[in-house]
């Protein structure tokens, strides 16, 4: 059994797409899955399984938050193991400075970085700092420029479709929670 955490996209957030946590922790037991817990109510849920193929995992948590909730919620996967080392990667800028914000970005299968990478567009290095490793983006950007940042425009674009977003504290407690 490998540990993994669910990523859930744009849930809880503006009074949309209402997911109770406990509702989605039973939903996830439902489905076969051991040792669910949650954290913080934004969708992240770790859990336990055999299976390794990730965008299974995707699409078999997408049907059970279907099939609960009747929504249509893209969920991103990653291995606790594949989480680690990509925070082994981060890039030293990351998550080192508090007058600025860090994201970590965490690209849904079968979309990949370098996809999104394009998509989004050239960065703009007078106002952000960006990187990866496997299926994560950091970024960063001080809080007083973060509005002229390229990044900061990605949920009007087509690619937000093949994200979602955590803050570096609530991705390192993830990784965390999940040894």
């Amino acid at each position: 059994m490998e540990k993994y955490i669910a990523l859930l996209r744009g849930v809880n957030v503006g009074g949309k797409n209402q997911v109770p946590m406990p509702l989605l922790k039973a939903a996830f037991e439902g489905i076969g899955f051991s040792e669910v817990s949650t954290y913080i109510n934004s969708g992240n849920i770790l859990f336990s399984t055999g299976d390794k193929d990730i965008v299974a995992l995707q699409q078999k948590c997408r049907q059970a938050i279907g099939d609960m909730f009747q929504l249509d919620i893209a969920v991103a996967v990653i291995s606790a193991n594949d989480l680690r080392e990509a925070l082994d990667h981060a890039p030293v800028w990351w998550d080192k400075h508090s007058d600025s914000k860090h994201n970590a970005i965490f690209v849904i299968a079968p979309a990949n970085c370098d996809s999104v990478l394009a998509s989004v567009g050239e960065l703009k290095p007078e106002y952000e700092r960006i990187s990866h490793y496997g299926r994560m983006i950091f970024w960063s950007a001080p809080l007083e420029t973060f509005s002229r940042t390229r990044w900061s425009k990605i949920v009007s674009t087509s690619v937000y479709d093949s994200v979602t977003i955590r803050n570096a504290n609530t991705v390192k407690k993830l990784s965390q929670l999940s040894e």
